[in-house]
């Protein structure tokens, strides 16, 4: 009796192991403010610098409505449609399509005058005070990757003040020279505080290396801060300098067995697992003992002969505990079985490489360029659209080199849409060009840009000029075309022209509906709430397991946005509890978004 009852009290315990399953506030916003923040990511921050003050593929937006002479509704028409605008002659448009190499502005024609003004708002708060909203208290980490509260703010300012002219890397030439080494190239750190603070009136002291980098970068005035101190100055140098030397801040923890860029995973049970079980086992053996002996004392009890002890050993491989743990890997197997069933199909964290290396970070991060101005499909459509190559040419007929790679990535896009860089133009009748004559239009673009580039350090350095490739240069002239042939190439047509195969990283089964315009414009969803902070990621990830159990739970969880969404003015009932006070919110999962049909029709 004894035996069965703790056999079967083992086996519930086993199983229930086996099966366990760890599985707007007050900081001075306004409506007509964050409608003019989030209109500007959406359909300004492509082209003009996110700090006002700097040119980018577009002029600087501080002062934009003193420089159309106040006259708003002209700067309206501007906006709404530059193409149509040109047509009326005014001078200053003109002045301005052709200053800016004859690049129309995209047309918005969907923006009211209302819009319009809450977007010149908020440019004029940016310019004013710098931010918006107002930024919560900093807090400071002097963690073991070189993080402080200094080279926080030098961080902070670089990407506010610095980034849109020079390269995040410290070490390629963008609008402005590359940062690293930037102190032992002045005399002193004074002569670099005032340059920085108002370059227009440094240059005007005679000094030979201000006006000599001057003349370099075609006379264009470097952009004057005269609101930094010198502490901030020194702040900056400093982040400037942490790059330089350790390419990254703050410093990425290194994991062992892993990259620099690789996070410790969430704690593993396999452990804990292989604790209990031993103790379980454990606890399995002096059961038995246990049992053996109140059997014996049941025989002498009832005037038999006790029985022989039996050896550990013999206890071990006994009928008992052999079936136990029959049963306990019979359970194991099918709960390993089902997970792994589960997870069949799953790509989190999937992360493949791409034809062209496009940064997320860099360009939603960095420059906040709002993700629906590239995936724009995913305001209106089913699927969130990948852009064709001309979407990045709004601002890569402009920008012509990385700030990371140069023209190695770049070009490839040129390449792909027949776009020559050195006439900014587009190459007549390109489809139909030879690939011997594409290679050597743009081997002579990755040439020149080279020899450019190298008598740039040699200059530095006191290095003799190049004029033609050297062994050097010829190397990275093969390396990049050939970077071009292996992205573009395709099996069906073995071509360079045409569209970008880029690598689908989300995909849903066919069984599964999932409709984007529903989550974004209807559900008013950020699209890190599903693909993560996008904005943090160099290679692009799967962030979300994407299962139908994850699904079903941010539909339990959520609630729906009833207030001014006229999406949901049908559900009168909801309103009037609302209205009532009944309830407090309504979930997804209330007007029907578990129902199976939803998902799978």
């Amino acid at each position: 009796m004894y035996k069965s009852l703790i056999i079967r009290t083992l086996s519930i315990l086993f199983f229930f192991f086996l099966t366990i399953n760890i599985t707007s506030a007050q900081d001075g916003t306004t409506p007509g403010l964050d409608e003019g923040m989030k209109l500007f990511k959406e359909k300004c921050a492509a082209c003009h610098s996110k700090n006002m003050k700097d040119r980018l593929v577009g002029p600087a937006m501080k002062g934009v409505e003193e420089r159309w002479g106040g006259d708003q509704e002209k700067l309206y028409q501007w906006i709404v449609n530059s193409a149509a605008f040109l047509e009326t002659g005014d001078k200053y448009a003109n002045d301005l399509f052709e200053e800016y190499n004859k690049l129309p502005m995209l047309p918005n024609p969907d923006l009211s005058k209302e819009q319009v003004r809450n977007i010149l708002d908020y440019v004029n708060v940016i310019v004013e005070k710098g931010t918006y909203p107002p930024p919560a208290a900093a807090t400071a980490d002097a963690g073991g990757n070189g993080q402080t509260t200094e080279l926080d703010e030098g961080m902070s300012l670089f990407k506010e003040k610095c980034a849109s002219c020079h390269a995040k890397n410290m070490k390629t030439k963008s609008t402005g020279p590359a940062l690293k080494g930037v102190e032992d190239r002045w005399e002193d750190r004074e002569q670099l505080y005032q340059w920085i603070n108002n370059s227009g009136a440094f240059l005007t002291t005679g000094d030979s290396y201000a006006n000599d980098l001057f003349n370099e970068y075609e006379q264009s005035v470097m952009t004057p801060f005269p609101e930094l101190s010198h502490k901030q100055i020194d702040n900056i140098l400093g982040y400037i300098n942490f790059v330089g030397k350790n390419g990254a801040y703050p410093r990425p923890v290194i994991v062992e067995g892993g990259g620099d860029d690789v996070k410790k995973p969430a704690g593993s049970n396999t452990l804990m697992y292989g604790i209990l079980a031993l103790i379980l086992a454990i606890l399995a053996v002096v059961l038995s003992r246990m049992i053996s002996n109140m059997n014996n004392i049941a025989r002498v009890k009832a005037g038999l002969p006790a029985a022989a002890q039996q050896s550990l050993w013999k206890t071990i491989a006994g009928s008992s505990v052999v079936s136990m743990l029959i049963f306990a890997a019979v359970i194991w197997g099918g709960y390993q079985t089902v997970n792994n069933a589960i997870d069949l199909g799953r790509s989190q964290g999937y992360a493949p490489e791409q034809p062209i290396k496009f940064s997320h970070e860099t360009h939603a991060g960095l420059h906040e360029i709002d993700c629906q101005y590239c995936h724009d499909g995913a305001r209106r459509s089913k699927h969130s659209i990948v852009p064709a190559a001309n979407t990045c040419m709004n601002c890569h007929k402009a920008i012509k080199t990385g700030s990371t790679y140069g023209t190695a990535e770049l070009t490839k896009i040129f390449a792909s849409i027949g776009f020559n860089p050195e006439k900014n133009s587009y190459i007549d009748n390109y489809e139909n060009m030879s690939e011997a004559d594409i290679e050597k239009l743009y081997k002579k673009w990755i040439e020149d840009n080279f020899i450019s580039d190298y008598n740039d350090a040699a200059e530095k350095d006191g290095k003799e000029k190049i004029t033609a490739l050297n062994a050097e240069g010829e190397k990275v002239v093969a390396n990049q075309w050939q970077g071009i042939v292996s992205a573009l190439k395709d099996d069906l047509d073995g071509k360079i022209q045409g569209p970008i195969n880029w690598v689908r990283v989300h995909n849903l089964p066919d069984h599964v509906y999932y409709n984007h315009s529903q989550h974004v414009t209807v559900g008013k969803l950020e699209c890190q709430t599903c693909h993560g902070p996008v904005e943090e990621m160099e290679v692009l990830a799967q962030y979300a397991p994407l299962s139908m159990g994850w699904c079903v739970n941010c539909h339990r969880e959520t609630k729906v946005d009833f207030k001014d969404n006229d999406y949901y003015a049908s559900w009168k009932n909801y309103h009037q509890e609302i209205k009532e006070g009944k309830r407090t919110s309504v979930t997804v999962a209330e007007i029907g978004g578990i129902e199976c049909q939803k998902c799978h029709y």
